[in-house]
């Protein structure tokens, strides 16, 4: 496993990172979760991402039930809150209150003292940004938290959080958690260029857009047990389910096989071609997808490789130009 730091901090983090939005706190035997957490630590992650919202809070009880027991230095647990977690009107949003509960919520789901990273899962404009950015700032100096950071944020309101933060003198975010992936490209345009600008890293989700890109759905399959069968997983990626797209995946099948790499470890290895890209959160039903999806920690695409898989995904002109100003 190699590890990056993570924005401008000198928090370093695997490059592979375990998620825990669609696979942890759904019902299955704890024991399996666990399996796949302790494997995930075996092979170098260090970073494990939920958020309190996931399965009420139910994410976060497994993830600390797995996590009981392995060396606390070692872990980079992350969580998140904004999303509401019951019908109470403070119970939501980034509000100073609710941050703060948010955050006791997690600790105690979790069994830990402190979380290393806190992210606001989306941004609230029915809160001033100053007072989230020093609630988050009074939680570091408490100790319950070292660093915090934003999730799917418009640019501009990162760059003004960022600010924020320096002319107050207060604990500035350090990360950012967009959705990026061959198939959701939109981050490179303004999100990126902006983090990249202000010392925000990437800690990107679906790098493998729901499972698209690991080719298990070519030719219209729709394997028992998979997430295009589920009505509530699966509708994160209907877009995306389609012969339009899986048509150009199987195109990806010959360079894959050329570079010894399934088709997963060459689509995570694609979004970390980007140095800033910290690392990338992936989702696993089985041990099995932990152990493939870590190869692809450490792989490096050349450039004639890269422009084979720009021709089959590319990207506006636009765009170009904005990721050479962000990867410089």
């Amino acid at each position: 496993m190699k590890y990056r730091r993570l924005g401008s901090s000198g928090l370093r983090v695997s490059e592979v990172s375990l998620g825990s939005w669609l696979t942890l706190g759904t019902g299955e035997d704890p024991a399996a979760a666990r399996a796949r957490i302790r494997r995930a630590y075996e092979l170098g992650v260090n970073l494990f991402d939920t958020a309190d919202v996931y399965h009420r809070g139910r994410a976060e009880l497994v993830l600390g039930e797995a996590l009981e027991g392995l060396p606390r230095r070692a872990l980079v647990i992350a969580s998140k809150c904004f999303f509401p977690m019951s019908d109470d009107p403070n119970d939501r949003g980034l509000s100073r209150k609710h941050v703060f509960e948010s955050v006791e919520g997690s600790l105690r789901r979790l069994k830990t003292e402190y979380l290393d990273l806190h992210q606001c899962h989306r941004s609230d404009p029915d809160t001033p940004l100053e007072e989230t950015v020093r609630a988050y700032d009074d939680l570091i100096r408490q100790g319950k938290l070292l660093y915090w950071g934003v999730s799917e944020w418009p640019p501009e309101r990162i760059l003004e959080v960022a600010r924020l933060a320096r002319e107050s003198g207060a604990h500035a975010p350090i990360s950012n958690q967009p959705e990026y992936s061959l198939l959701r490209r939109n981050a490179e345009r303004h999100v990126l260029p902006a983090c990249a600008e202000v010392g925000i890293g990437q800690i990107v989700f679906s790098p493998l857009a729901q499972g698209i890109l690991t080719g298990k759905y070519s030719s219209g399959a729709r394997p028992a047990g998979s997430r295009a069968v589920d009505p509530e997983s699966g509708r994160w990626m209907q877009d995306g389910l389609n012969d339009a797209v899986t048509n150009r995946v199987d195109e990806l099948r010959p360079i894959a096989a050329e570079l010894g790499l399934t088709l997963a470890q060459l689509a995570l290895a694609w979004c970390l071609r980007i140095s800033r890209i910290s690392s990338v959160i992936v989702g696993a039903t089985r041990t099995e997808q932990v152990e493939e999806n870590v190869g692809a920690s450490g792989v490096a695409l050349s450039e004639e490789i890269l422009a084979r898989i720009e021709a089959i995904f590319p990207r506006p002109g636009i765009v170009q130009r904005a990721l050479r100003r962000f990867k410089r």
